[in-house]
């Protein structure tokens, strides 16, 4: 019955409701689309900088982060692998050998990163084979082959099947030297990536920078990545002081920084978003207040209980901010689906990002969490504001209102 009056109601001043809850439309609509795209921002820099080029943790030799030379690697011993598997939270860990090289062809040359991996551990990480842009990924125990950035092999006027070489120094400065067959492009976002980075099996990089049995770092794979400060800790502390255990964070720190700062600038910007939808609710709450005066004497001088018609009052607030809640998330949703699949391109910042290792868009995020937190959030606002009303009534004396 209560919910019945308050709904017809609200319907009493058509005007005054469906301005109320256009303003919660629209707030809605701009908070969600901006969270969304913050996140998806976020979710994009991790997956660029971590899940494929760093991953969420690493074990390095002791000094190998403050300097990363292959004279620094670790000797992979089944010893180590097996202290680093009894983590529950370690799903695999994933040997890279990491070192620069000149590749060259012909009379052109260029520095890459040469990068030794485990093709099917590290695909199983990074998902590397979805970027091969022509050719085939690499396969364990084949012919030695390469795969060369899309960006690096156009410098170089390399294609599919030419020959690569490469000239570097090797452990404790041994010469290093070896030519590839091209088995493969790779198609990367990230320019910095793309223009710069070649991937050999990892037996052919020990073998070239005379390194058997080393690696530069073994990257984990965590059943929870979201919690890799928490197993870097427990590994940590059962690894010996030769090894250096290190989280995305650590290892990344200008990356947190600035995803901190953003967040911070979009706090603020969400926060007058809601302030507008705040005052905007209160004023038609104000004005519907002293409007109905009279009807309120009125309701309470027949007999209505006053807590029971306080209530409906509440009511009435919390149905236009939630008619405002349901169209705006109704409306968001689609558009965050779209540029989600169809991320906006910042080719203009394209320079800015590199230096960070990103690719240049800002895609969505499609999380159900983000559309229930600004229904909640503008739910608490309405609630908050219903108090006005709700002790206005409280105190109401019927005589005079209804001379008023």
């Amino acid at each position: 019955m209560l919910l019945k009056l308050a709904w017809r109601n609200l319907w009493r001043n058509k005007r005054r409701t469906l301005i109320t809850a256009a303003s919660v439309f629209f707030a809605v609509l701009l908070a969600n689309f901006m969270v969304s795209i913050q996140n998806g921002m976020y979710d994009k820099m991790i997956d660029d900088v971590v899940g494929l080029q760093m991953g969420y943790a690493q074990v390095h030799q002791a000094g190998y982060w403050e300097e990363p030379i292959i004279d620094n690697s670790l000797q992979s011993t089944p010893e180590l692998q097996e202290q680093l598997r009894s983590d529950p939270q370690v799903k695999d860990i994933v040997p890279r050998l990491e070192t620069f090289a000149l590749a060259t062809s012909g009379e052109l040359s260029r520095g890459c990163l040469v990068i030794g991996i485990d093709p099917e551990k590290e695909n199983a990480l990074s998902q590397l084979a979805q970027r091969i842009a022509e050719g085939r990924y690499l396969k364990s125990g084949s012919a030695p082959g390469a795969l060369v950035a899309q960006g690096l092999a156009e410098k170089l006027n390399l294609g599919l099947g030419d020959t690569i070489v490469m000239i570097g120094q090797g452990y404790h400065a041994a010469p290093a030297a070896g030519k590839f067959a091209i088995t493969g492009i790779l198609r990367f976002g990230n320019p910095e990536m793309s223009n710069g980075v070649v991937y050999l099996a990892l037996p052919d990089a020990q073998f070239m920078y005379a390194a058997e049995e080393r690696i530069t770092s073994y990257v984990l794979e965590l059943e929870q990545p979201r919690e890799a400060a928490q197993v870097v800790h427990g590994i940590e502390e059962r690894l010996p002081g030769d090894y250096e255990v290190m989280d995305w964070q650590t290892m990344s720190p200008e990356l947190m920084q600035m995803m901190e700062g953003d967040k911070g600038g979009n706090a603020i910007i969400v926060g007058v978003l809601y302030m507008v939808v705040g005052f905007g609710i209160f004023g038609t709450v104000l004005m519907m207040t002293a409007e109905r005066r009279h009807e309120f004497g009125v309701t309470v001088a027949i007999g209505m209980k006053r807590r029971m018609l306080a209530f409906v009052v509440f009511l009435e607030t919390v149905f236009v901010s939630l008619l405002g809640v349901i169209i705006g998330t109704a409306t968001a949703f689609p558009i965050v689906v779209y540029f989600n699949r169809n991320p906006i391109r910042l080719d203009s910042l394209a320079e800015a990002y590199a230096e960070f290792g990103l690719e240049p868009v800002l895609p969505t995020t499609i999380d159900p969490a983000i559309f229930l937190q600004q229904a909640t959030t503008v739910l608490v606002i309405a609630t908050l504001i219903s108090i006005y009303p709700f002790q206005r009534i409280l105190r109401l004396n019927p005589v005079r209102s209804m001379r008023a």
